[in-house]
């Protein structure tokens, strides 16, 4: 099993997916090639979520939908830290949904799951939309490392042509979908910030702000209805 594992390493097969696990917050995700591996930087979407969650006291509720889940890291880890969660989670891979499924049951975690593309099959309003979203550029997928573009799955990294397909359609919904108050809280690429604050700002989100990550880099996007 070493010798296989190894070999599987030097093709350039990510540790992860190996070991069938990674790391994130204070905690361990089970993932396979169905889903991202949890980066640390979407750490910071997690941290910023928190926050919001423990001094906002204008928040009609605690309903929180993970919109494009994967392992449902992000979701999940805020169901562990803030129990008061009504955790939601939702992905159009099936696949994607039974590693979430995995990490619940992991932990003992409930959550509703939704196979669903994007909003298709999302009836309920919610009082935080968070997401990390497909956000590289189609033609910028082929340059990444190894580890990425050969062994994580297009369908998670493939943002289109400008790498906001998935920004302009969630924003446009989420407004559905929201509470009054309502926030959407994206993770993005570094040099994503000033056009998904635009995007959201369109569509009548207030109070827009970028975090940037521990390297400086932007990072998230937060705004509320």
């Amino acid at each position: 099993a070493l010798s296989r594992a190894v070999e599987q390493r030097c093709s350039h097969y990510p540790l992860q997916y190996i070991l069938g696990y990674a790391h994130f917050m204070d905690y361990t995700f089970h993932v396979d090639e169905n889903v991202l591996i949890p980066r640390n930087d979407t750490e910071i979407l997690v941290e910023l979520v928190l926050d919001i969650l423990s001094k906002e006291k204008s928040l009609p509720d605690y309903s929180v939908l993970d919109m494009c889940c994967g392992s449902g890291c992000i979701g999940i880890s805020l169901k562990l830290y803030y129990p008061e969660i009504d955790l939601s989670l939702c992905d159009i891979s099936k696949e994607a949904l039974k590693v979430s499924e995995m990490n619940l049951k992991k932990y003992n975690v409930k959550a509703q799951l939704f196979e669903s593309d994007l909003f298709a099959h999302i009836e309920g309003h919610y009082s935080m939309i968070v997401s990390n979203p497909p956000y590289i550029e189609h033609d910028v997928i082929d340059t990444l490392m190894p580890e990425v573009k050969d062994y994580e799955p297009r369908l998670a990294l493939d943002g289109g042509q400008d790498g906001l397909d998935f920004y302009k359609k969630i924003i446009l919904d989420a407004v559905k979908h929201l509470r009054d108050n309502g926030y959407l809280i994206f993770e993005i690429g570094y040099n994503q910030g000033k056009e998904v604050c635009s995007l959201m700002k369109d569509s009548g989100f207030r109070s827009v702000f970028i975090q940037k990550d521990y390297a400086g880099l932007d990072r998230v996007v937060c705004g509320h209805l």
